[in-house]
């Protein structure tokens, strides 16, 4: 198959707004009428819009921020549920120049507080049930004005300086409304905020050229096709998410299907069958969930045709066993809050079970040594993209030195380790901090977990380097066990044994039923690397 990307070139034009482009870009042409959203929703049912209705939403959204005095670059703090508010919400304060900051609907009110301060936001949208849980941490900002509730039902009952705003009610009393604001592809579109796995999160702030910037996903990655229908198993304030599962379809006039409420493995599939989805984005523990605890199968899913992932490394086990059933490949990336996805596998060449794929044609990745001096073939380096990559954020919120930090040479310093091999596939190690030295060499605690993860007892794993003095560090392994499976801690220190050199080998084993993660879900290795010096200090296992 020819490689579609092969001849790539950029075409940023001055002028670019991504709201306008998920949305009023498809009016006039066949896809207005188009389903652009479908949301299952536990408690309110399936709702859906089409992108005429879409564009029709999310310019009511920008004009009401207009009325309200709200002006161009002002932040507007979005916590919403996977819901049609979202999209309206997000897309239509990039419509009005003003900038986007998702969070999470897991936040605790007192870490929502510090994201309303950090990014001196003007208004929260949020939903009427959620206002109770946030009001007396917000109450006392100075810079927060407004407050928007979306949903049914009752307003609450108001108190302090906020005021308090029926979204449904204000949007539906907007009898006009203008085009989007004309902003240049290089002015400020959203802010994100990292997972913060130490200290305070950071704040992310993209241009609205990201949306250009990962268009070579569309090819090399997702394999977009007419009449796509795009499930996705996360949640919108995850960059991960907010681009696979809500942008980037949009963009290229898609249907988005998303779930809210509680879910098991039973559901995914259960949803990709009764909306003839097409293309599912998941991490790989949704999909080890749907292989280990339900029967479903290639002819459940008929229109399946294509599977993502990111987040974690697959293991070969699961990406062996997703083949033998389903007959499908998993696609696999990798990315950055910074840069979102530039490395993936993709239909034009094999996947390489254990790399993360390929550079995405347009991202001109360098593997880097302390020196900015390109490393040799099979070296490990540090991945590095030119600062004028399109896709790359404009810099991290009121922190310039930290930003300036991460450039050196006309170079981006993602701060991942990586090596590349022969054919241009990159084999990731981890971040600096992750990577594992014990006795003199460098360990990817990546490598590791791809193969534990093959032994038939082991639902999941995470290597760390434990400390057991204050110069010695040995190679642990943390391990969910399957279900139902007694993980004998012997017979997997002698599987490392067998398949890994002597000094990535595990020493000391963990078993356990959780890991420590973030909001979004990523484990914090840097906690259970802790936890687990705290518990023992004994090799051989706890």
């Amino acid at each position: 198959m020819m490689d579609a990307g092969e001849h790539w070139q950029w075409k940023i034009p001055e002028f670019f707004n991504i709201g306008a482009a998920c949305t009023d870009a498809h009016l006039g042409s066949a896809a207005a009428s188009r389903t652009a959203m479908i949301v299952e929703d536990d408690e309110a049912g399936v709702a859906g819009a089409t992108f005429e209705q879409l564009a029709e939403y999310t310019s009511r959204f920008a004009q009401l921020l207009r009325i309200h005095g709200i002006a161009v670059g002002e932040r507007v703090l979005i916590r919403l549920p996977n819901s049609l508010d979202f999209p309206t919400a997000f897309l239509g304060t990039l419509k009005s120049g003003a900038v986007a900051v998702p969070t999470s609907t897991l936040l605790v009110a007192e870490e929502v507080r510090y994201l309303a301060r950090d990014s001196a936001a003007r208004v929260l949208v949020t939903h009427k049930s959620m206002w109770p849980g946030l009001e007396q941490e917000l109450n006392g900002l100075r810079s927060l004005e407004l407050v928007f509730l979306a949903g049914e039902g009752n307003m609450p009952a108001g108190s302090g300086h906020l005021a308090l705003h029926d979204l449904p009610r204000e949007l539906a009393q907007i009898e006009h409304f203008v085009p989007a604001h004309r902003t240049r592809a290089e002015d400020p579109a959203y802010l994100v905020y990292t997972s913060g796995t130490t200290g305070h999160p950071k704040g992310v702030l993209h241009a609205h050229r990201a949306l250009i910037g990962r268009t070579p996903s569309n090819t090399h990655w997702f394999d977009f096709r007419e009449g796509d229908r795009i499930l996705h198993s996360g949640k919108f304030n995850w960059t991960y998410v907010l681009g696979t599962g809500l942008m980037d379809p949009f963009y290229n006039g898609r249907t988005v299907v998303v779930h809210e409420g509680k879910n098991d493995a039973q559901l995914w599939p259960r949803m990709i069958r009764k909306h003839d989805c097409t293309i599912f984005v998941g991490v790989p523990t949704i999909f080890r969930q749907i292989m280990q605890k339900t029967d479903f199968k290639a002819g459940d899913l008929p229109s399946l045709r294509h599977c993502m992932s990111a987040g974690e490394s697959l293991s070969d086990e699961m990406l062996r066993a997703w083949r033998e059933r389903f007959g499908l490949d998993i696609y696999e990336a990798m990315g950055m809050s910074e840069c979102s996805y530039y490395i993936s596998h993709n239909i034009f060449h094999p996947i390489r079970p254990g790399s993360v794929g390929l550079p995405q044609p347009g991202h001109d990745v360098h593997l880097l040594d302390a020196d900015c001096n390109e490393v040799a073939i099979g070296e490990e380096g540090m991945i590095a993209l030119p600062a004028d990559d399109p896709g790359k954020f404009i810099g991290y919120w009121k922190q310039p030195d930290e930003t300036a930090r991460m450039h050196r040479n006309g170079f981006f310093l993602t701060g991942d380790y990586a090596r590349r091999d022969e054919d241009g596939y990159i084999w990731f190690l981890g971040r600096r901090d992750d990577i594992i030295n014990t006795f003199g060499y460098r360990v990817s605690p990546h490598e590791i977990e791809r193969v534990m993860k093959n032994h038939p007892a082991v639902a999941d794993c995470v290597a760390i380097g434990q400390r057991i003095g204050k110069d010695k560090t040995l190679v642990a392994i943390c391990v969910v066990p399957q279900s139902g499976q007694k993980a004998e801690k012997a017979a997997l220190l002698q599987y490392g044994a067998e398949h890994l050199a002597g000094y990535k080998r595990p020493r000391m084993i963990h078993l356990m039923d959780e890991y420590p993660r973030t909001r979004n879900g990523k484990v914090i290795r840097s906690a259970l690397a802790r936890m687990m010096e705290a518990q023992s200090d004994i090799p051989g296992g706890t």
